[in-house]
């Protein structure tokens, strides 16, 4: 039996993903960290991955935000150390799409767009499919190249993509995401 406690990285973790990423995880039974919320992460993934150790349900929804640093950023910083940590398992992570000023990408092995339906493309803020074939722009994903993610899937801006992600229609595109990658891992079945 693993042990190791299951967790999807989420590349976002400004107030309105915090408040639909903790929508969908309470809707579905499932752990939200909301303590490396915020714009940037404030949060150093060691003491990240003690807050995982402890928690009470899987999967475990994590936000990382760089805040559009350039370089790489306090999210992107606490983001490696949880994927490199023996402690926990990566069955995926949730690439948002942003206005990146550094115009940072990243490769994704699928996409949503904001009417729910999966794409090859990427996708914009807006969850609007792009014309970049599996990859898209934002803040806090360039380092998801990098790491060893099972399986990656763009969205646009969480909790808003021209409203079609509020929490008042269920934050129906965040949750798309979040079940995507369930079902794929085969590990844990979905709500």
């Amino acid at each position: 039996m693993n042990s190791k406690k299951q967790v999807i990285l989420i590349t976002d973790g400004d107030a309105s993903a915090k408040a639909a990423v903790k929508y969908v995880a309470d809707k579905n039974g499932y752990e939200f960290i909301g303590e490396s919320g915020g714009n940037p992460t404030r949060i150093a993934g060691d003491e990240l991955i003690n807050i995982i150790k402890t928690s009470q349900k899987e999967p475990v929804l994590v936000l990382f935000d760089d805040c559009g640093y350039p370089d790489e950023g306090p999210g992107e910083k606490a983001l490696i150390t949880i994927v490199n940590s023996p402690e926990v398992e990566v069955i995926g992570a949730v690439a948002v799409a942003s206005q990146s000023f550094s115009h940072e990408w990243t490769r994704v092995d699928v996409s949503i767009d904001r009417n729910g339906v999966l794409t090859e493309y990427g996708v914009d803020k807006d969850g609007i499919k792009d014309t970049e074939v599996g990859r898209i722009i934002g803040d806090t994903v360039s380092i998801l190249d990098r790491l060893p993610i099972p399986l990656i899937v763009g969205i646009g801006d969480i909790g808003k993509m021209g409203g079609q992600d509020s929490i008042e229609k269920g934050a129906p595109i965040t949750e798309k995401a979040v079940e995507l990658i369930l079902e794929r891992s085969g590990n844990i079945g979905t709500s």
